[in-house]
């Protein structure tokens, strides 16, 4: 029997399915600085990560399945709507993937940059793809442990910079520039990306089956996970801004330029690094969960049965091949354009999923609940600061160009509304075979 996924490994895979550090984040801060970044990395998780956590605490611990947010939404509203939450988070997953091996080869480029020159970036990131998939026919379990490893590898550095940024304030007593832009866009653009960072919490429960005690160990993990995610967004941030260090122009990539002027070449050499394991560990965790969806579809002969083959350590490895391969072929996508589809698409499956606990609370009053979200008036109204977050994504992403006049928004809906397209055509395709099959039984 393969061995399951413990408490720890799935805090740390969950963080990195989420955050994987304060890599992502620098646009906030130039986009609102030193005390607007803060508040905004504050005020958000309560409206947007607390309920989702709440949610999927009461979800993954009442109905463990392989699979998890496709067999809540299934099990609450049919199989057409299984289906689209299914292909709300594949599809969001082509944009959301091709920015991990980006950032891999960004921050490597930081080393050398003829390592990434020409045609090596795109080698690299094919690299990045090949190997965690390689890493994840190991199996669920082997992938929370490794996380746990590349957590510590990962903010060690940033350890070091928060430790120097708070002593920089005690020794020198450098003056502060809390205050940064205020325009309406800049604002915008900070909330946006900070949904951004703080989206993914959901991903961890299609790995159910393969950890140890989830009625117990998934409402933990979720609660653990926002501690150390916030953590991690906020400390940085306070470390620079007690460090007298400007917040003006600060951008993507940016945290290499700030660890140089607390802690010299060498840390800053390290947070290089770090921006490095934040592409691969992020990838790595984001492939595990993505790749449960195919399987546990094909297990319910909505795919063909062979994305549903396991080998010895439990892992989808068809699943697995396919969905690497799907990634790799979007690894040339824009990055700065990938943001508002990728929280419109995933904005739209988690409201799914809140409309599943609130129709399973009804439909199934008697259903085993070992960890329960409040009664049944706060259960349904979970999902509404989420709803109006969303809400406001959509109205700042309608007027953002994505291909000459056609608007991320447009894309983003045009994508989702092949979900029935598809499901049609896969019911079809399912209502003919059956009959055969029955024959052949």
């Amino acid at each position: 029997m393969p061995r399951k996924m413990r408490l720890w490994p799935l805090i740390a895979a969950t963080y990195f399915m989420v955050a994987g550090g304060p890599y992502g984040i620098e646009d906030i801060l130039g986009g609102a600085g030193f005390a607007s970044a803060i508040a905004i990395l504050l005020v958000v998780p309560l409206f947007w990560c607390l309920p989702t956590a709440l949610m999927i605490g009461e979800l993954a611990s009442a109905i463990p399945a392989e699979g998890g947010f496709y067999i809540w939404v299934k099990r609450a509203m049919g199989p057409f709507w299984g289906y689209q939450e299914s292909w709300l988070s594949l599809s969001a997953s082509i944009f959301d993937m091709a920015l991990y091996p980006t950032v891999f080869v960004l921050s490597l480029g930081k080393f050398s940059p003829m390592l990434v020159a020409g045609w090596r970036g795109y080698a690299w990131k094919v690299a990045v793809v090949a190997l965690c998939s390689l890493w994840n026919l190991l199996g669920a379990p082997e992938v929370g442990e490794d996380a746990v490893a590349l957590f510590v590898l990962l903010l060690t550095p940033f350890a070091v910079f928060v430790a120097l940024g708070f002593w920089r304030a005690l020794a020198v007593h450098p003056a502060i520039a809390w205050s940064g832009p205020s325009s309406h866009s800049a604002f915008s653009t900070a909330v946006l990306v900070a949904l951004w960072n703080y989206m993914g919490w959901d991903n961890a429960s299609t790995v159910a089956q393969e950890v140890e005690n989830p009625q117990r160990n998934y409402p933990r993990a979720m609660l653990g996970a926002i501690t150390l995610t916030v953590a991690t967004y906020i400390l940085p941030l306070a470390a620079m801004a007690l460090g007298g260090l400007s917040p003006s122009n600060f951008s993507t990539g940016d945290w290499t330029t700030a660890a140089r002027a607390l802690g010299g070449p060498l840390l800053a050499l390290a947070v290089v690094a770090g921006g490095c394991i934040f592409g691969v560990g992020m990838f790595n965790a984001l492939a595990m969960s993505y790749t449960r969806l195919p399987m546990a579809m094909a297990e319910d002969g909505i795919l063909p049965r062979t994305l549903a083959r396991r080998n010895r350590q439990g892992a989808p490895w068809v699943s697995i091949l396919v969905c690497g391969a799907a990634w790799a072929l979007a690894l040339n996508l824009p990055f700065e354009r990938l943001i508002s589809i990728d929280l419109i698409l995933y904005g739209a499956s988690l409201l799914l999923e809140f409309v599943a606990l609130a129709v399973l609370r009804i439909r199934e009053p008697r259903l085993e609940r070992p960890f329960k979200a409040g009664n049944l008036l706060f259960a349904s109204l979970l999902g509404v600061g989420p709803a109006v977050l969303i809400a406001y994504a959509l109205y700042v992403s309608r007027s953002e160009k994505l291909i000459g006049s056609v608007s991320a928004l447009t894309v983003a809906v045009g994508v989702a509304l092949l979900g029935p397209l598809f499901y049609g055509t896969t019911a079809f395709a399912r209502a003919r075979r059956l009959p055969a099959e029955t024959v052949a039984d």
